[in-house]
């Protein structure tokens, strides 16, 4: 599994002081204020300081010391260690972790792998198998397993067959 993992997204900076806005791409916004180092465009930074709303992060970072230097970070990806991530509840997994899962019936038969996730109340994930793509929701009753150490997504082949559409 990877080390780090993507946590956010630098929207732009925040005021004048060189803090930047995030937008979460955690469950609970919250949980950002656990990190004390971060990774944006290949470099680490120490986090000074940490508030959020209801939508984002405000991060003021160690060497990002007004607004030209904030902006330089604008769009990119923030990244966290897996060993500050918070723990997950049974049953939930980090989106890093199910991407390039083969997706198999619960005989044994390929359907293809995950591609992509789109996040939803109840998330869609993108199959692809060769020149195609299908999209299923990961609702109850369509996944029956997921093994991300196996690296294998286990779903319910009559459900499948009932939500499956091709892209």
């Amino acid at each position: 599994m990877r080390e780090t993992i993507v946590i956010g997204e630098v929207l732009k900076p925040q005021g004048i002081r060189g803090e930047v806005k995030v937008r979460p791409l955690l469950d609970d916004i919250a949980d950002m204020r656990r990190f004390r180092r971060l990774f944006i465009g290949g470099a680490e930074y120490k986090v000074l300081s940490c508030r959020t709303d209801a939508q984002a992060a405000y991060l003021a970072l160690s060497g990002v010391a007004d607004r030209n230097a904030a902006e330089l970070l604008r769009g990119k990806e923030v990244l966290a260690d897996r060993a500050e991530l918070p723990a997950l509840e049974e049953g939930r997994y980090y989106i890093v972790d199910i991407l390039g899962c083969a997706v198999v019936t619960e005989k044994g038969v390929r359907l293809g792998e995950i591609a992509d996730i789109l996040p939803a109340h109840t998330d869609i994930y993108v199959l692809k198998e060769g020149d195609k793509e299908f999209m299923f929701p990961a609702a109850e009753g369509v996944l029956l397993d997921v093994d991300v150490e196996k690296k294998i997504v286990t779903v319910s082949e009559k459900r499948i067959g009932e939500v499956l559409v091709e892209q």
